[in-house]
């Protein structure tokens, strides 16, 4: 195949043709080739290549022949002398003059025998369509359409052989009209053109090499007519549309020595932009393992190539198919629509009325839900259908209804498959179809199959379905709702966008991306070709999250990778609440991405709060040794209060000293994790016993019937066994995203933080509760024995007592029971609560030093006791 045909080929079997090898693959490579018997020049695909990259033009310096109004006299004589022609093709450029809508010969072609033995005609229709009609020994075929009365430059070729009398029209690099029967004598005897004739161009000859009207004559513009005596392929014609001379069976190349030009005919010298295709695509010549360039029109082999991942997905979407779309559809249309295997060859060229049917069988299929969610298989199976409905094309008899009728299916399907319950089924072939972007670029290549709905008359197209939907006028748009795109964009968007988008600035870390509005696609056309051009747009939000960045984004769409975001050519002009306006130097896919951020600390900040940090948890530690010592050998009486303080005194201690070292063990990730499991561990033990002085409370406040002794092992195992169940489940579940990426905690990213954040939650909630029920019980018994004490105290010192009786158990109760914790929910509100977090929780343990150790009565009681006996 050719090298636009292979990659047609490979993609249409999700696959790709072949990237050139990097150097030290090229030996093994070419070894590989030839254990395959294949030899010579294989097609690959350059590297920095666009698939489907637009057309380029080549530059063609070339005489052109001026003929103006319809006159009796102008006219040139071809110098040549012609053979007798079992076959002949002839192509030329032509510019058609408009003014006038009567007929013109184009060139004709006569032999003594014969006046009209070759000759091509032209007309302008009712509908601003330039048809052409072939004449061969006299037999004439109808008038049929080949390009529009533009005024613009048109290529155009007409082929006849002798053998059935098949003949052909080509406009453009298009077959426009074809069929056979034309000038066949008979069915054993057909004639070949007589050779030795007269070839004039612009002017019917009714003698032979004169007696010309200025009815039939020719009004235009012609250049580059080039004449052979064989029929040429669509390959060759659009090599010759390129540009290229095909020297092989040349009867007359178009120059200005080979023509004899009236006086009258003005010739001048112009540039003819020749529309083709690029000229050389890239080789590997197996026998040298190295690379050349060839004629992309040539025949040559080729290798489509999978990448491991989407190989074996294909692999499993077929081995797991039950084939349930592809037996529905098929039954319905009583042929095989959708083959069992994707890798199949028999992929099928339409025609418009086959893929009618076809899209017709498949969206009803879709819409009634005979298949509630897509196999993989199933959607591989539908893609790789609508993949070949835009390689279709459309001859000059299509009816138009049917046309739009096809859009319309093709819309509906592209709605159907990606609604929400196929959401699964895309992220399991993500690496074979590169995301549900895949639909966006077949849609787009679908617009510019409806370019014949156009016409004078009828200036815009709109064809939609659901949320999807195109419009075409001079602009080609199309938009993908929201809701259409959103869950399986949202998912894959981040990874999708260029790492300089996702970079930190302005004191925000970049957390996520998502897809925050429709998907929208704009085109200019000029004659049917596309162009670019700057393009201003609004979108409406749809998403809304309150630290979020609005970015316009442009999508670079590929149907083997899906796409990449980037924000090139593209800025914010203005950004409200519920829309964002942009500018883009260029048209393309566009879409308005969120992009959601968290406050991030400057460096200043961060060296402040971690020195705040060090300075509080060294000072709290030693707070807390000092008296845990103190607790052990003063003898404190032994109680319940006493040994839950202990215990909670010895978890916060070692928690503390832990966390002062925790960015020491940053660089050896074995001791980076153990360093986080302990300190989750001892961190979860240390509000545990702060959940044990809550119900040590509780228990006093309010009478609970349990000895003191069960009460005991009741807190043990709360206050250490409930702390080592929560770690030994979370390292279980989550062992290889437990520790986070830059310090040695839990990790924020995987929520495995959660881990220690919701049971913290849980306990400050029942600790607050019982902290209120305390305030509430102190309160009344302060009340009561004022009024029992001092009845007739003022009202001034009643409320100061009530007050007092209210912030003394606060005051005494919040470090032990956790409540300065509670701070660190408004962290993320602003760099203030951060200190005061740091500055309460890092102090609490001086802060119970001072509170159970210094103004303790029973602490004091005791190491007044021992100075007694030491004085004794």
């Amino acid at each position: 195949l050719d090298w636009w045909q292979a990659d047609r080929y490979c993609e249409q079997r999700f696959a790709q043709l072949l990237f050139e090898p990097q150097d030290s693959e090229q030996g093994s490579f070419s070894k590989l080739l030839q254990s395959h018997h294949i030899r010579g020049s294989v097609w690959l695909k350059e590297r920095d290549s666009v698939p489907h990259k637009t057309k380029r033009r080549r530059g063609h310096t070339v005489p052109v022949l001026i003929f103006g109004d319809k006159t009796d006299t102008k006219y040139v004589k071809v110098l040549s002398d012609f053979p007798a022609l079992p076959a002949v093709t002839a192509c030329a450029h032509v510019q058609w003059d408009t003014r006038t809508q009567e007929v013109a010969t184009i060139f004709s072609y006569a032999v003594p025998a014969f006046i009209n033995e070759f000759q091509l005609r032209g007309c302008v229709d009712e509908e601003g369509f330039v048809r052409f009609a072939l004449i061969v020994h006299g037999h004439h075929s109808p008038y049929l359409p080949v390009f529009r009365a533009d005024g613009q430059w048109h290529h155009f070729c007409v082929t006849w052989q002798q053998e059935n009398g098949t003949w052909a029209i080509y406009a453009d690099g298009k077959r426009r009209a074809s069929a056979s029967g034309l000038c066949s004598v008979g069915p054993s005897a057909p004639q070949a053109i007589f050779g030795q004739g007269t070839f004039i161009i612009g002017q019917d000859q009714d003698s032979l090499g004169g007696t010309f009207r200025a009815k039939e004559s020719f009004s235009g513009n012609i250049t580059d007519l080039h004449i052979w005596q064989r029929v040429l392929s669509t390959e060759q014609i659009e090599k010759v549309r390129s540009c290229w001379v095909l020297e092989q069976d040349l009867v007359f190349g178009w120059s200005s020595n080979a023509l004899e030009v009236e006086s009258t005919v003005q010739a001048v010298t112009t540039e003819l932009l020749c529309p083709g295709p690029v000229e050389e695509c890239r080789v590997l010549e197996v026998g040298s393992s190295g690379f050349s360039y060839a004629s992309c029109l040539q025949a040559l082999p080729f290798i489509c190539h999978y990448s491991k991942d989407a190989y074996w997905q294909l692999k499993r979407a077929q081995l797991e198919s039950s084939h349930s779309l592809a037996s529905c559809v098929n039954s319905l249309a009583v042929r095989t629509v959708i083959p069992d295997s994707v890798f199949t060859t028999g992929v099928q060229d339409m025609n418009l009325s086959v893929a009618l049917d076809v899209l017709d069988i498949l969206a009803s299929v879709l819409r009634r839900g005979e298949v509630p969610v897509l196999e993989p298989s199933d959607l591989l199976a539908v893609l790789q259908l609508l993949s070949q409905v835009p390689q279709m094309e459309i001859q000059e008899g299509d009816e138009l209804e049917t046309l739009e009728q096809l859009g319309q299916y093709f819309m509906e399907i592209a709605e159907l498959i990606l609604e929400e319950q196929n959401t699964r089924t895309w992220s399991s072939i993500s690496q074979v179809t590169g995301g549900p972007m895949a639909v966006v670029e077949l849609c787009d290549r679908m617009v510019s199959l409806l370019v014949p709905l156009l016409t004078p008359e009828r200036t815009k197209i709109t064809i939609q379905y659901g949320n999807i939907g195109l419009q075409r006028v001079t602009v080609k748009n199309m938009w993908f709702g929201y809701s259409s795109l959103q869950r399986s964009l949202s998912s894959s968007s981040s990874t999708a966008v260029s790492r300089g988008m996702a970079a930190s600035d302005g004191g925000q870390k970049y957390l996520s991306t998502a897809v925050g509005t429709a998907v929208i696609s704009s085109t200019l056309l000029s004659e049917h070709q596309e162009i670019s051009t700057s393009v201003r747009y609004r979108l409406q939000h749809r998403v809304q999250v309150i630290s979020v960045c609005f970015l316009c984004f442009l999508l670079h769409v590929s149907p083997d990778a899906g796409g990449m975001w980037s924000t090139a050519g593209c800025s914010v002009v203005m950004s409200l609440s519920d829309s964002t306006a942009c500018f883009c130097n260029h048209t393309t896919h566009f879409a308005i991405l969120l992009q959601v951020y968290e406050q991030e600390r400057t460096t200043t900040e961060e060296f402040t709060l971690q020195i705040l940090t060090f300075i509080g948890c060294g000072v709290s530690f030693c707070a807390l040794i000092v008296t845990f010592i103190l607790f052990l050998v003063v003898r404190v009486p032994k109680s319940e209060r006493m040994t839950v303080h202990k215990n909670l005194i010895f978890a916060l201690a070692a928690g503390e000293a832990l966390l002062m070292f925790s960015e020491l063990a940053k660089t050896n990730q074995a001791l980076c994790f153990m360093v986080t499991a302990f300190l989750h561990l001892f961190f979860m033990a240390a509000f545990s016993w702060m959940l044990v002085e809550g119900l040590l409370l509780w228990s006093k406040v309010v009478a609970v019937n349990m000895s003191e002794d069960r009460r005991m092992k009741f807190y043990y195992v709360t206050g250490w066994g409930l702390p080592v169940l929560i770690v030994g489940v979370t390292l279980a579940t989550s062992f290889n995203k437990y520790v986070a990426d830059n310090h040695c905690w839990l990790s924020v990213q995987t929520n495995v933080i959660w881990a220690f954040v919701g049971p913290v939650l849980c306990i400050l909630a029942v600790n607050t509760f019982v902290l209120l029920r305390v305030v509430m019980v102190t309160v009344a018994s302060a009340r009561r024995r004022s009024k029992m004490l001092t009845p007739n105290s003022s009202l001034e010192n009643q409320i100061g007592t009530q007050i007092w009786a209210t912030a003394k158990p606060v005051l005494v109760l919040l470090p032990v029971l956790g409540l300065t914790w509670v701070c660190g929910i408004l962290v993320h509100l602003s760099i203030v609560w951060a200190y005061v977090f740091i500055v309460l929780n890092s102090l609490q343990g001086l802060y119970i030093f001072l509170v159970y150790a210094i103004y303790n009565s029973e602490v004091r009681n005791a190491i007044q006791r021992m100075k007694d006996k030491k004085k004794a």
